[in-house]
């Protein structure tokens, strides 16, 4: 998470600015650790009576196609539908390669109707068979296609352009991007799927993320720490602003089939679950500004040791307008990017824009996009003037070092102090 924003020497630090950061970031740590062991899963969640398919995989080795059959028109339709792909019309040959039939062909059809993919001899597919094959049902059935090699390929070439790039650092940043699939895969969704709250799920899970990842990535320094702190405060404040939005819009969380299916059959807060998803959302991006604010005062008291805090303050914060300005349309884009198809959905319908707006599905990304905005724009100023103190604490603490020590003393002498564990250099 973030980017790497080493710069220059290691930062001295004040054993008070140490002790003062290991009394914030200790408890924290602990009531993270202590809720991730309380509120981990036992078990998963039981799938008992639900009817399970067998998927395998195979290679298409032949394609036979066949006229499309006429369908009648269907009441209420768009008279311009367009007729079925004749590509997807037609039966294929399947070699399994894998299953207990594995090695074997299969003749299965190919799946037609709207939105039907289209296959071709040579690919390589996930077929499904339903566990009660009847005569009018093929026993395999073509699901879609098998993308395990191809996303290999494509995983591969982005750990190595992250790992040739960043060196030891892409290597932790690989790390910190697994430790947080972990959390969210065998943590986030089964606790929730296990009926704890999504809003205190999110929550943990996101401190056990933000703890890890950041200090794995950016070393254990008080800067790193700084980030850290910066990020809490403006990510509990991203959930307080989220809270009062959902409840002013009267949102519940249900806008799709999904969001339905898991109150009707899971019986999940499906608000919680928005609310936690805004939550973790924020998390990726927040941690990029705080460590970048902490990174940028740091830089900024090392280059001017005659800065105080106003000054130190003010130069950093101007480079947090800038960051900020241009991460506030990275939001807008993403949300715009992944909600393109019912943007073009509600343009065909011509709908009037007061309609538009107040669509739950439009309303919750509007609500989303608000709230994580200004927790992001919080984070600035809070981060800044952590780190803007904690930079001023340490020189004065170094100034009152140096003249307890006579004038004879060598200079080398005078700034040697013992490690710690946070005083390294700047992440």
């Amino acid at each position: 998470m973030g980017a790497n924003h080493s710069h220059g020497p290691a930062v001295p630090r004040s054993r008070a600015t140490v002790w003062a950061t290991l009394a914030v970031i200790v408890p924290l740590a602990i009531a993270t650790l202590a809720a991730l062991v309380w509120m981990w899963p036992s078990e998963p969640v039981s799938t008992a009576g639900q009817p399970e398919l067998e998927r395998v995989t195979g290679t298409i080795t032949g394609i036979t196609l066949t006229p499309c059959p006429e369908e009648p028109p269907i009441e209420g339709a768009p008279q311009n539908a367009s007729p079925p792909d004749p590509a997807t019309c037609g039966d294929a040959q399947v070699e399994l390669t894998s299953g207990a039939q594995s090695g074997e062909r299969v003749t299965t059809p190919l799946p037609s109707g709207p939105g039907a993919q289209r296959f071709a001899a040579g690919d390589d597919v996930v077929l499904v068979r339903p566990p009660d094959s009847t005569l009018d049902v093929p026993p395999y059935q073509i699901s879609d296609h098998d993308r395990g090699s191809s996303l290999l390929l494509v995983g591969a070439a982005f750990a190595l352009a992250v790992v040739a790039f960043g060196r030891w650092r892409g290597v932790t940043a690989l790390i910190g991007l697994a430790i947080t699939f972990v959390l969210l895969l065998m943590f986030v969704i089964p606790a929730i799927l296990a009926g704890q709250s999504p809003l205190l799920v999110g929550i943990v899970g996101s401190a056990a993320i933000m703890l890890t990842v950041l200090y794995l990535t950016h070393g254990f320094t008080v800067t790193t720490s700084t980030a850290i702190v910066g990020t809490v405060v403006s990510l509990s404040l991203t959930g307080v602003l989220s809270y009062a939005a959902i409840g002013i819009v009267q949102l519940n969380g249900i806008i799709d089939e999904s969001s339905f299916y898991l109150d009707t059959s899971y019986r999940i807060n499906t608000q919680g679950l928005l609310l936690a998803s805004i939550i973790i959302g924020s998390l990726g991006v927040l941690d990029d500004v705080t460590v970048t604010q902490a990174a940028t005062v740091a830089e900024l008291a090392h280059a001017n040791p005659g800065y105080g805090f106003v000054q130190l303050y003010r130069a950093a914060a101007r480079v947090g307008r800038s960051h900020i300005a241009s991460v506030i349309n990275t939001i807008i884009l993403a949300y715009a990017g992944a909600s393109l198809p019912l943007l073009l959905l509600i343009s065909v319908g011509e709908q009037p824009i007061g309609q538009v707006v107040t669509n739950p599905v439009l309303t919750q990304e509007i609500v989303r996009s608000v709230a994580g905005t200004l927790g992001l724009i919080a984070a600035v100023p809070i981060t800044t003037a952590l780190a803007a103190l904690t930079a001023t604490r340490d020189r004065s603490a170094g100034h009152s070092h140096d003249h307890g020590h006579d004038d004879h003393t060598p200079r080398r002498a005078r700034h040697r102090r013992p490690p710690d564990i946070l005083a390294g250099p700047v992440p």
